[in-house]
């Protein structure tokens, strides 16, 4: 059963529990990762995102669950699964008195690479992270993008099959941002599986084989990116009436099915398939009656949408106290 499971899936989890004292933080997860694709893992604060990736990572024991990470038991084979895996946490876990190439080495060394070869891998992680400029100087000299770069080298230095990324780039500036998403792009095309958890919806759109939602600790929805969006319906054109005196008229002449409007604010909704065609007909229809428009958009659901959809809330930032707190005892 065992190999079964393990041959499709690189993370294979099932009945997945965990409490911290009173409170249930995952009742009885289930979730698969195929290999050599990303899955990111979406919830509002508390949902127990981290609290998964630490499961997964061995630094938390589950209370029920079977949990496989690249075919190894995570409590009966937990010494297997670190040396299968990189991680990289919520903050940069990096030796701030060390250089970064100090950093890097000691690294290779914790992982019984040979002091050659810690060398060596070192000087490649600090040129593919461009971190070489700066890597004989202490850490604590670094910025906050530099680190989080480092923090992701020191998780690769023995080349991890699989890596879990743990909100890597919180807190960063958008030009940082984007200089990790090139880097975890980099790292699919070299065959990596990867777990993503994070708070920004476009970094799951963008980078995402497949997105989970997680809430109340069970996965409620998994899919792409466009099959999640597709569950909470299709484009629509938001037009804005120039007249009231106009607007009953123009309801009446764009009637059709998920129409949606307010009279109040002039505004009406209109579901398409988002075309050109769709566009010009509609202005057509209202033109044909002279009715004048204020305003046109075309709007494409979004991840927002779906999150705010499934949950009944919109995503927020880092995960809540109790789950944070709890977890790391």
């Amino acid at each position: 059963m065992k190999n079964d499971i393990t041959e499709k899936s690189a993370i294979h989890i099932r009945g997945l529990k965990k409490t911290f004292g009173n409170v249930k933080v995952l009742e009885g997860l289930n979730l698969s990762v195929q290999r050599g694709t990303m899955l990111a893992l979406l919830g509002p604060n508390g949902a127990g995102k981290t609290t998964t990736v630490r499961i997964l990572s061995t630094l938390l024991t589950p209370d029920e669950g079977e949990i496989y990470v690249n075919g190894f038991d995570v409590v009966q084979e937990a010494e297997q699964v670190r040396h299968n895996i990189g991680l990289t946490g919520q903050f940069a876990a990096v030796d701030e008195f060390l250089t970064g190439r100090e950093n890097l080495v000691m690294m290779g060394r914790l992982y019984h690479l040979s002091k050659a070869e810690s060398v060596r891998r070192a000087e490649e992680l600090l040129e593919q992270f461009d971190i070489t400029p700066a890597a004989d100087r202490p850490t604590k000299t670094y910025s906050g993008g530099m680190r989080r770069r480092l923090d992701l080298a020191l998780s690769l230095i023995a080349h991890p099959p699989i890596i879990f990324l743990d909100e890597p780039t919180t807190g960063l500036d958008p030009r940082s941002r984007l200089t990790m998403w090139g880097i975890i792009e980099n790292l699919m095309k070299e065959g990596a599986t990867i777990l993503l958890t994070t708070q920004y919806l476009e970094e799951a759109d963008k980078l995402a084989d497949q997105i989970a939602v997680l809430d109340h600790g069970k996965i409620i929805a998994i899919g792409t990116a466009d099959e999640l969006k597709a569950t909470v319906g299709s484009e629509h054109i938001h037009i804005v009436i120039e007249k009231i005196s106009d607007f009953d008229k123009a309801l009446t002449m764009l009637a059709r099915d998920g129409l949606q409007s307010n009279k109040e604010e002039r505004e009406i909704r209109v579901a398409t398939d988002g075309s050109v065609r769709a566009v010009k007909e509609i202005l057509d229809i209202l033109y044909s009656e002279q009715i004048e428009i204020d305003a046109m958009s075309v709007h494409k659901p979004t991840l927002d949408d779906v999150f705010l959809e499934l949950t009944g809330r919109e995503i927020e930032g880092d995960e809540s106290t109790t789950e944070s707190t709890s977890s790391s005892k």
